[in-house]
């Protein structure tokens, strides 16, 4: 995204020399600003990112990661979050979720804290052919990552040489890896990481700017009684994207202070099952079901299926599109026991 830029800076330039060539000769045309610059080299391009739809001016041949994030409130506000193309929030164990974050079109700096993996993120990285990320795992996990059945690294294994411990905060929520970290670990193992996943489906600029549906400014994500992991969204016009809230304190990076900034939020529900005293769920991914796709402050009611791995929103039997942007996929429970729900625009 940098080169782009920095080349639409250079174009601006060579115009301004041009201008006052005209000048000099008696004749003038209008600068164009440096917006319209950078709008047209958006427009020149043929290349996109594969899971934001955004312009890149090479095509991309990098595999996604996939990590493990904590979202225990001992753990906010996280690092890396920001730069993920897409974030799936899932129950993990009780009413605590837990973020499976998905790189590629940018590399963080630092990601974490990082968590135990869960058969049902595996499969959901799986989906993107991702190089998979978690330190720890259930029985079933463990089980899937000996047998091989995706690339990944785990912190049970390179703890205190890929994995860090920060001294500011107390395991289980203290485990960090460095993008940097992640490549030298890739690059131990043997993995390609030059797999890039298959591109979710996107609105051209104009579409965007038309999104119908009923009014989404604000959008609570309830999981429990508790509100431990519960969630807002509010929409900001300004920039045209949502911002994120959690235990009434907005989601950003750890570091940078950069928000969290969403330009697609997928709400999908979906069976849960507890299948053990530690509140480990079973959580169904397959079959599809009722959805709610949240975009430019409106609300469309949708269908999700499973697409080879992805998850997509469709309705009447065609794959809705997301806004060019950043995706956050909210899986919830559709039992009526679990006390979950999804509710608009409340005070």
């Amino acid at each position: 995204m940098k080169k782009w830029a920095v080349a639409a800076t250079a174009a601006l330039f060579l115009l301004s020399g041009c201008s006052n060539k005209e000048k000099a000769n008696g004749t003038e045309e209008p600068v164009k600003e440096v917006e319209e610059v950078v709008e047209e080299a958006e427009n020149n391009t043929s290349y996109t990112f594969p899971l934001t739809g955004l312009p890149v001016e090479e095509e991309t041949n990098d595999r996604a990661i996939a990590v493990m994030v904590n979202n225990h409130p001992k753990a906010r506000p996280q690092s890396g979050l920001h730069k993920a193309d897409i974030v799936y929030e899932v129950l993990a164990e009780g009413d605590v979720t837990r973020f499976l974050a998905v790189f590629q079109s940018e590399k963080p700096k630092n990601i974490g804290p990082v968590r135990s993996a869960r058969d049902y993120y595996i499969e959901l990285a799986k989906g993107f052919n991702a190089l998979y990320v978690a330190h720890g795992y259930s029985a079933e996990a463990e089980e899937m990552l000996a047998q091989g059945y995706i690339d990944n690294l785990n912190g049970m294994v390179y703890d205190g040489t890929l994995f860090q411990r920060a001294d500011f905060r107390k395991a289980p929520h203290n485990s960090y890896i460095s993008y940097e970290n992640i490549l030298k670990g890739a690059k131990e193992n043997n993995y390609n990481m030059e797999l890039p996943p298959d591109s979710f489906t996107f609105l051209i600029k104009e579409e965007s700017e038309k999104i119908s549906g009923d009014e989404a400014s604000s959008v609570m994500i309830t999981y429990s009684n508790g509100g431990i992991s519960d969630s807002l969204y509010e929409y900001d016009a300004t920039v045209g994207k949502y911002k994120r809230f959690s235990g009434g304190e907005q989601t950003i990076d750890l570091e940078t202070e950069e928000p969290i900034l969403i330009d697609n939020l997928f709400v999908i529900e979906t069976s849960h099952q507890v299948i053990d005293d530690a509140g480990h769920k079973e959580i169904e991914l397959e079959s599809g079901g009722n959805g709610y796709l949240i975009q430019k402050g409106k609300v469309t009611t949708v269908q999700w299926k499973n697409d080879n791995g992805l998850i997509v929103p469709v309705k009447d039997g065609k794959v809705v599109p997301f806004v060019p942007g950043k995706t956050w996929v909210n899986v919830v429970p559709a039992n009526p026991g679990m006390q979950a729900s999804v509710s608009f625009n409340e005070d």
